[in-house]
C-alpha cells in the first residue's frame, strides 16, 4: 500500500467528520462499513440482537464487505468523501 493512499485516507477520514451537512444513513453506513473494512478487515465478533436496530445495520452493512481488499476499501472511501464534499460541503 501506498503512503498517499494511506495519508489520503487519513484526511478523508477527518473530513468526513466535518461535512457541514449530515448524510443519509444509507450513506453514513456504507462509509462506516468501508472505513471498518479498510482499518480492520473482515467482520469479526457476533451480529448484535434484534434490539439494537443501529448495531445490527453497521455490522450487516460491514459484513457485506466480506474479503473486500483494504486498498480498494480505502480508495472507495476516500472517492465516497470527495463526493460528498461536493454534495455537503
Amino acid at each position: 500500500m501506498s503512503d498517499d493512499l494511506q495519508t489520503g485516507f487519513e484526511t478523508a477520514a477527518q473530513e468526513a467528520q466535518s461535512l457541514a451537512k449530515k448524510p443519509d444513513n444509507t450513506t453514513l453506513l456504507r462509509l462506516y462499513a468501508l472505513y471498518k473494512q479498510a482499518t480492520t478487515g473482515n467482520a469479526t465478533g457476533s451480529r448484535p440482537g434484534m434490539s439494537d436496530f443501529g448495531g445490527r445495520a453497521k455490522y450487516d452493512a460491514w459484513a457485506k464487505l466480506k474479503n473486500y481488499p483494504k486498498e480498494k476499501a480505502m480508495q472507495d472511501y476516500v472517492a465516497l468523501v470527495e463526493k460528498l464534499k461536493k454534495i455537503h460541503g
